[in-house]
This record gives C-alpha cells, sequence and structure tokens, in this order.
C-alpha cells in the first residue's frame, strides 16, 4: 500500500505541489516494520500500516522542518512532536511533511510553490493547511495532520472538498509544533472521511507531561459515533447565521444536512448565535502580536529571509 501511495505521489506531486518532503526511504522502511508486525499478529489499530502526511510545522526527527519559512530552512529536529510519535505508535507510516503558507500565517512565502486544487486549478486552496487539505482529497495519503489558529484546517477543507476537524483547543499536543499563535493555534487532522478524521484524532489526542497546555481529559473512541444511531441528539441551528451572505450552493448543503438529520431521528432545534463581527474584529490584532513575539528573534536576524506577508 505504501508503494501504491508513493508512487501515486510521484504521478500527481509535480502538479499539484502538496509536499513540502516526500519521506519515501523511511516510509517504506516503516512499511516493512508494520508488515512484519501484522504477520506476527501484532497489530495497533485501524492506522497500522496506513500512509498518513503531517503538516511541515510539525517536527520529524532528522527531518527538516521549516514551517514554510527560508529562515528555519536549515532546522532538522532531534526529536518528534507528539503528533508524530503517536502516529507512530498508533503504526502509521508517516509518508511527507505537506507544504503550507508562511510560518502557517496567510501567505506563501515567495521562493515556494503553492500548492494547487486537484479539482480546478483555478480555485482557491484554503489557508496555511493547504498541502494538508490538497495531499488527501488527491489521494496522495490517507489523511493528514494539519493546523487552525483562524480558520487553516475548515478553509482548505471546504475548497478541496474533503472532512477538516479542528478540535478543542487542548485536546491535541502542540509539543514539536511550531507556534504561530500559541493561545490561538489547535493540531487536528484532515481526511476524506469524518471517520477516518476522528480515527486520526483518536490517536494524536490526549495529555501530554510535554504540553502543560494539552488536556487531560480522556480520549474517546470519536469514530464510534458512526456506529451508532442520532435518535434523540438535539442539534442547534440559527437560521439566521445560517443564511446570510451564505453561497447559495452551501446553503443548500446546510439544508439538505438538516432534512437527513431530521428523517434520521435528530431533534433539529432554533437557536442564535451571539454576533461573532468582534471576536472576528480581536483576533487579527491578537494573532498579529503573539505571532511578532515567536517571529521577534529571527525577525530581526534575519529579516531578508521573510517575505511580504
Amino acid at each position: 500500500m505504501t508503494e501504491a501511495q508513493l508512487s501515486r505521489i510521484a504521478r500527481w506531486e509535480p502538479e499539484l505541489h502538496a509536499y513540502a518532503q516526500v519521506m519515501d526511504t523511511s516510509a517504506l522502511e516503516q512499511a516493512k516494520v508494520a508488515d512484519e508486525e501484522i504477520a506476527a499478529g501484532r497489530h495497533r489499530g485501524p492506522l497500522h500500516g496506513v500512509p498518513v502526511a503531517v503538516k511541515d510545522l510539525c517536527w520529524v526527527e532528522g527531518v527538516p522542518s521549516r514551517a514554510g519559512t527560508l529562515v528555519h530552512h536549515d532546522f532538522i529536529p532531534d526529536e518528534n512532536a507528539t503528533v508524530v510519535r503517536r502516529l507512530r505508535q498508533a503504526g502509521a507510516i508517516i509518508i511527507g511533511k505537506t507544504q503550507m503558507t508562511e510560518g502557517a500565517y496567510s501567505d506563501y512565502h515567495p521562493a515556494i510553490t503553492p500548492s494547487v486544487n486537484p479539482w480546478n486549478a483555478d480555485y482557491w486552496t484554503g489557508i496555511s493547511s493547504s498541502g494538508s487539505a490538497v495531499a488527501a482529497a488527491a489521494g496522495l495519503c490517507f489523511g493528514a495532520i494539519a493546523s487552525d489558529t483562524g480558520g487553516s484546517i475548515r478553509w482548505p477543507s471546504a475548497a478541496n472538498g474533503v472532512t477538516g476537524l479542528k478540535p478543542t483547543w487542548g485536546r491535541v499536543s502542540r509539543h514539536g509544533v511550531f507556534d504561530l499563535a500559541p493561545s490561538l493555534d489547535h493540531i487536528g487532522t484532515i481526511a476524506r472521511s469524518a471517520v477516518d478524521a476522528g480515527i486520526i484524532l483518536a490517536a494524536i489526542a490526549g495529555a501530554d507531561p510535554k504540553d502543560p497546555t494539552a488536556a487531560a481529559q480522556p480520549v474517546p473512541d470519536f469514530a464510534s459515533a458512526s456506529r451508532g444511531g442520532i435518535g434523540g441528539l438535539r442539534i442547534g441551528l440559527d437560521p439566521r447565521w445560517n443564511s446570510e451572505d451564505v453561497e447559495p450552493q452551501t446553503q443548500a448543503a446546510l439544508d439538505d444536512a438538516a432534512v437527513v438529520f431530521s428523517d434520521l431521528g435528530a431533534l433539529m432545534v432554533e437557536i442564535k448565535f451571539p454576533d461573532v463581527g468582534q471576536a472576528v474584529s480581536d483576533w487579527v490584532p491578537n494573532c498579529a502580536v503573539e505571532a511578532a513575539a515567536v517571529h521577534a528573534r529571527d525577525f530581526a536576524e534575519n529579516r531578508n529571509l521573510y517575505g511580504p506577508m
């Protein structure tokens, strides 16, 4: 399966630019170990032997981790990010590191070729986790780790037609992950189905002594929700929020989803969300200030290596 995945990457990566680096040699080595373990009856779970990708802001021991920047071009970590370590514990094959915007901010560095939407090269790919979404959508991995500070899982997932899951802040450890704005950064998953996204999240979530902000709550079996009914589930819906300034195709999809949930026994409850306009306005300076603090030393020493954004 890993060989087939690498063959598909070799065919489409030159057009799509989803990866910052394809880890073909180590992926095949990991796959050989997975074969041996599975043959010996030591099955680690649903990710065992499955090729997945990680966003290039996640440290992988001995592999360049550049976070879409030139300023970190020569950084090679001596340990794995917690999410990478947990994926490997689950038996997943780390097949490569996906491309991203500079430092996970809002645009690519001019020296880096942006990822291309596999459905239409003229379409948007979303913000910083665009490489992860493109790789998942094009079948260049079975799922990917991504991050979201202000939409960077949700926008690429919507733009590329895949499932993105931005978990609660702290649900997934940020140890070994480049910061954009630490109080706003979330690590999550992108995959081709909600079940796959849940399986990956279950593998990477949980408390971490290396990250004091990681939530201590037990990690549920997220994927199991797909195997049960939703009779009696209460789902809140704000008709105004779901219709004002919403594209007609999106509106139709939302309406269809409400009908499906109702037919399956869920109770649709009309609610009213607070106005999020102020929260959106506050996010911009808060994210910018934290990003400036993260990059203060590097920017002072290597301003010429930064892109205009």
